[in-house]
């Protein structure tokens, strides 16, 4: 078969290929060069497009990052949901399921998203796109980590103590940004499960 009578590649595959591609560049970008440093030109070529081609999926700087903020936390969802199913057909560990936490919130997602809210925070017009986008992200965070610890929110005081549990997340997640907190973090996530098992009634010893 000849290069001429290859198949040609679907203009609807190439076309998600490309927004992905954007998209995570985004993320890459937001993460390591701030909000200042992220422009659809500087993004578009880092996921080697042209600055046209990157217009025609995202029209502005605002829509591309939040875009790529909520596919981040889409793919990194599913991961985590991934690798919440590989524990053997076992219920993982209180200390486990934060260990996966903390992961989340100490990737570059964490980081993109922060560079967000920071820039969100003076910016009436970013911020209205990025208050309910924050809205959804935390409830789908909120469910998972239900989910995952098998939590029972109808007892008085689970609720909250999930809630807790993500607040302290972002705080970690803050920690580790200027310095390598690991170390600190792991002991007090090790400390925070035994917390959550006195909440949710849970004796299963603690392996990350």
């Amino acid at each position: 078969m000849t290069a001429q009578t290859l198949p040609r590649e679907p203009q609807q595959d190439r076309s998600r290929a490309t927004r992905a591609r954007l998209l995570e560049a985004a993320i890459d970008c937001l993460a390591s060069a701030g909000w200042a440093g992220t422009t659809v030109a500087v993004v578009a070529e880092r996921a080697g497009v042209s600055r046209g081609a990157a217009q025609h999926h995202f029209r502005t700087r605002e829509e591309l990052v939040t875009a790529a903020v909520a596919y981040g936390t889409e793919v990194r969802t599913a991961q985590m949901r991934r690798r919440l199913n590989a524990f053997a057909g076992r219920r993982p560990s209180t200390l486990e399921v934060l260990t996966l936490l903390g992961e989340i919130y100490t990737s570059p997602l964490f980081r993109a998203a922060l560079q967000l809210w920071v820039a969100a925070a003076s910016d009436e017009q970013l911020r209205a796109q990025v208050v309910p986008l924050e809205a959804k992200v935390g409830r789908e965070a909120h469910r998972l980590t239900v989910e995952a610890l098998g939590a029972d929110e109808n007892v008085p005081g689970v609720r909250e103590t999930v809630q807790a549990t993500l607040d302290l997340m972002r705080g970690l997640g803050l920690a580790d940004v200027l310095t390598d907190d690991s170390v600190r973090r792991a002991r007090l996530l090790a400390q925070w499960a035994t917390t959550l098992d006195a909440t949710l009634g849970r004796t299963q010893p603690h392996s990350a």
